[in-house]
């Protein structure tokens, strides 16, 4: 026997958080969330709302905890946008169809009853949130911002008449095949031909009155991007307390022109995975630790995230970002980095990875169903 019940107490939502932990307890490549972080998240007064209307719920079979599910509407996308969609993620399931479908059947009735046109998923409020169901690397280590999940989910999608929509890849960057010399003398050009410079940061305090600027770019640089949902004020807001404790200064490059505006930037940061793994998802009393010996002493690192100004697309200014990333990697001892999950149309972003031997190790899709 099925139940679907609707998450919305402390105590339900707290199950609907902990609930992949069962799940993937002997699974040596999921990473966990912080708990209480993410409880926190899913508030109801979080300004991430404003724009977005969610519904939470939990799958039982014969009365045990079988599976999660969240289905959301991002306002932004369907208004402006003209994307008739309700969004499902933090999609967790044992492995049974009937769950799957039990857990599915609900957003569509929430996606019918706003005159929605078709479901999406996995993803999250906005395209700041993981997206794409893991269909390749099932054997590799997840990262801090990327999904992971067993091999029969995309199973049960395709039996479901799901189709897939939007593909995403993540590559292995070898640091080993970075040509310094070559990277270096092109950056001193680009410089000198544009007038424009490299800002460095000591301390998270001196890279605070940049966010904005960042997540401007950031909305410039991918607003081709057939999926992309631009990222709003509040929305900025909400993810800058999420994920800057994470950022280290000296993993941050910029690029500003000669007026001083921001021209491009990267965000690198040491990997935290097996950290989290070892929090067990709590911070306290002891799980800060773990976190704080990553940020440290780590030779593992992820490339998080990339903006470059259309109008300096093709003249350069990346020579000056990945000079000053390879000398931060070098700093700091860094063998592996791994990028974030990378649309497969995005093929300018990609293109970047061209100086470090890339490997495609992971791939993942979303999936969609006509409703």
């Amino acid at each position: 026997m099925i139940e679907i019940k609707q998450a919305s107490t402390k105590k339900e939502m707290k199950e609907f958080v902990q609930f992949p932990f069962t799940l993937y307890k002997d699974n040596p490549y999921w990473v966990p969330s912080i708990i209480k972080e993410e409880v926190k998240s899913f508030d109801p007064t979080n300004a991430i709302f404003k724009s977005v209307d969610v519904r939470f719920f939990l799958a039982y079979k014969n009365g045990k905890l079988a599976g999660r599910i969240a289905c959301c509407i991002n306002w932004t996308e369907v208004k402006d946008l003209n994307k008739p969609k309700v969004r499902f993620g933090w999609f967790d399931v044992i492995d049974d169809l009937a769950v799957t479908q039990a857990l599915l059947e609900e957003v569509e009735k929430f996606g019918k009853a706003n005159q929605m046109h078709y479901m999406e998923g996995p993803m999250g409020f906005s395209n700041m949130d993981k997206a794409g169901m893991l269909t390749k690397g099932f054997d590799r280590l997840a990262t801090m911002i990327g999904l992971y999940n067993y091999e029969y989910y995309p199973e049960h999608l395709t039996q479901l008449g799901f189709k897939p929509e939007a593909e995403w890849m993540e590559y292995n960057l070898d640091i080993s095949a970075f040509n310094e010399e070559k990277i270096s003398t092109m950056a001193q050009l680009v410089q000198k031909r544009y007038g424009v410079k490299a800002l460095e940061f000591k301390t998270t305090k001196e890279l605070m009155p940049y966010v904005d600027e960042m997540f401007a770019l950031l909305n410039k640089t991918y607003a081709d991007l057939q999926s992309f949902v631009p990222i709003e004020p509040f929305q900025i807001e909400h993810y800058k307390k999420k994920y800057l404790q994470f950022i280290h200064p000296d993993f941050i490059s910029c690029v500003m022109d000669k007026n001083n505006k921001m021209i491009a930037f990267a965000i690198t940061m040491p990997s935290f995975s097996r950290a989290f793994q070892k929090t067990k998802g709590k911070l306290f009393p002891f799980g800060f630790i773990h976190l704080l010996q990553a940020m440290k002493h780590n030779n593992r690192a992820e490339f998080y995230l990339i903006g470059i100004d259309p109008e300096y697309r093709n003249k350069g200014v990346t020579a000056i970002i990945f000079e000053e990333i390879y000398a931060c990697f070098k700093k700091h001892q860094i063998e592996l980095v791994e990028t974030n999950p990378l649309l497969i149309e995005n093929l300018k972003i990609q293109q970047l990875w061209k100086h470090f031997n890339p490997e495609i190790h992971k791939e993942r899709k979303t999936y969609r169903k006509d409703i």
